[in-house]
């Protein structure tokens, strides 16, 4: 079937309003549309795809993984370590990391240096990795070297985003939550 350039714009009308209302509802917290209204865009987006499957994408707001989450997972290596966060409980620890800074610089002068410090929550420390602009792979940290890929169980978390929302984005981005 040939695709209209028509359709291919209703198409990305259709994700562009998605992607909007998702981030207002899952991340801003400020819906500006119903549940129906928003279900009704959805719909559209999913019979257009379905009837012209060569214009569905990766990063379709229809490709959010909506069901359970896997259980069994393949190991990566990071291409960049994701090492532990340190923690400090006295004023000579502070001082014994200020220590380590500057023989880890080679420096006695640090004032340009800012610190801040975080209270330190346990949780899962995940590395995302988006090429293009579009969400590629998450892993967990694992032993800092090697970790577990849960790209498919991140894609139910409706405030991780398929897409960047930026018009130029790096080739590759590595971030880490």
């Amino acid at each position: 079937m040939s695709v209209s350039s028509e359709l291919i714009t209703q198409v990305m009308s259709l994700r562009e309003q998605l992607r909007y209302h998702n981030h207002r509802y899952y991340v801003l917290d400020t819906p500006e549309v119903s549940d129906a209204q928003y279900d009704e865009l959805f719909q559209q987006l999913k019979k257009i795809e379905q009837n012209y499957p060569e214009l569905q994408t990766p990063d379709s707001p229809t490709q959010r993984v909506g069901g359970e989450a896997i259980s069994a997972f393949q190991t990566i290596v990071h291409t960049v370590p994701m090492l532990s966060l340190g923690n400090a409980f006295s004023s000579d620890e502070l001082k014994d990391f200020e220590r380590k800074l500057k023989n880890r610089l080679e420096t006695t002068d640090i004032s340009e240096l800012e610190y801040c410090a975080e209270l330190k929550l346990d949780g899962l420390a995940i590395s995302l990795i988006y090429e293009n602009g579009l969400f590629k792979q998450g892993a967990t940290r694992g032993d800092g070297a090697t970790g577990e890929d849960i790209s498919h169980n991140l894609k139910t978390i409706r405030n991780l985003p398929l897409q960047l929302n930026t018009l130029n984005p790096p080739l590759i981005i590595r971030s880490a939550w």
